[in-house]
């Protein structure tokens, strides 16, 4: 595979998936006859093929040009299935290497890419500083760091990140990550303009590479307030990448906010397993006035989310303020829980929930943090600007 190539799957993997929080958490069955998953048919290629991999590991486990093989398939496969388990055999499989200071450099990007998924990301760039310092040809090293210091909202560090891609990568993907960055940051418009033109020019590209660039240009669209640009975009994505988690989860918060809670219903009914995709089926639920099917999926979100805080799981804080806010009214806890993971995470998902429950909790002093962000980073965002302007149009009281 070429460098450029593997440089924009990789892409699709990280740029995609920072902040989706779409993982399922563990929880205790309610009786033994309960059914908890219906695991793959064995005779799935996939996990045939992954079984006989991880079989040729255990026969030499300090393989490493086999271990670093194994680990990335299953990272592949947990990001496309969203399941944790595939990232603690991804872990497992770099066990000679994982708690070494300084471990190889194709280990130490996978290391990298696995805490990121854990949202631990000061360890994620300790590693990635390490391995952009031996080997600043490394484009993947780059495009991870630039996703990670993104999400913790260091602009210029992100762009600079990207940046050394110009050279490393081919132009979509030195585009994406610049545009990724930019939209976040005064730059919206000229971004979504930059990234559209450079999409068409390259053609079609790989299948989940376009639907990724296609998910971020329909974001961009959303956040503009081009409503009919954004869901022509996501259904595009969607048409070349029918289970992607993030962007049906994103889809599903687009069809919401327009009302169509009927149609985000149906198009996340097949996906209850994924803790984040459970709770905006449950929204669309209770939106729809849908009392009696909704019922279930409370229990069952409720037993999740208090599972992650026993864990000390801070992946679905996101997740979780939302459901105590629009499906358990609590505002209060809504906003402590939402201030964790803007402490974590800047994404604009992460101030939405912040703002919309410190309005809820009637606390002016709750939003400053992200208000403060929007306008340092100069941040455009028609949801987030209606949600500033109910705090600024009366000097800081909801």
């Amino acid at each position: 595979m070429k460098p450029g190539a593997a440089v924009r799957i990789l892409a699709a993997a990280l740029l995609a998936c920072a902040g989706a929080g779409a993982s399922a958490a563990p929880r205790l069955p309610a009786s033994g006859a309960e059914v908890l998953e219906v695991l793959p048919w064995r005779a799935d290629p996939q996990q045939r093929e992954l079984r006989m991999l991880r079989a040729r590991l255990q026969e030499a486990p300090g393989d490493l040009a086999r271990a670093v093989d194994v680990a990335r398939r299953y990272i592949a496969v947990g990001r496309r299935e969203a399941d944790p388990r595939y990232y603690g055999y991804a872990q497992a499989a770099l066990g000679p290497w994982w708690r070494l200071t300084a471990p190889p450099p194709e280990v130490r990007l996978l290391r990298a890419t696995l805490l990121q998924s854990e949202h631990r990301f000061p360890e994620a760039l300790a590693d990635l500083d390490a391995l952009t310092t031996g080997q600043p040809d490394n484009a993947q090293a780059w495009l991870t760091r630039a996703t990670v210091e993104t999400v913790r909202a260091d602009y210029a560090a992100a762009t600079r990140s990207c940046a050394r891609l110009s050279s490393l990568a081919d132009e979509l993907v030195t585009t994406a990550c610049i545009a990724n960055v930019g939209a976040m940051n005064g730059r919206l418009t000229a971004s979504e303009g930059l990234l559209a033109t450079v999409h068409a020019r390259a053609g079609t590209q790989d299948p989940g590479v376009d639907a990724w660039v296609l998910t971020m240009l329909a974001e961009m669209a959303q956040r503009r307030g081009d409503a009919a640009v954004a869901d022509a975009r996501f259904r595009a994505a969607l048409r070349l990448a029918p289970s992607d988690t993030y962007l049906l989860g994103a889809y599903a918060d687009f069809l919401l906010d327009a009302g169509r809670a009927d149609a985000a219903a149906a198009l996340l009914a097949p996906h209850a397993r994924v803790d984040g995709l459970l709770l905006r089926h449950a929204l669309a639920l209770h939106r729809g006035g849908r009392a009696r099917a909704l019922a279930p999926e409370l229990t069952e979100l409720a037993a999740r989310f208090d599972a992650g805080e026993r864990r000390g799981d801070g992946v679905h804080l996101r997740e979780q303020a939302r459901f105590e806010l629009a499906l358990r009214g609590d505002a209060r806890r809504a906003l402590a829980i939402a201030r964790r993971s803007w402490d974590v995470q800047k994404e604009t998902a992460d101030a939405r929930i912040l703002l919309e429950a410190a309005l809820a909790a009637h606390d002016a002093a709750g939003a400053r943090p992200v208000l403060d962000w929007m306008r340092a980073a100069r941040v455009e965002d028609v949801q987030l600007a209606c949600l500033a302007a109910q705090f600024n149009k009366t000097g800081g009281k909801p």
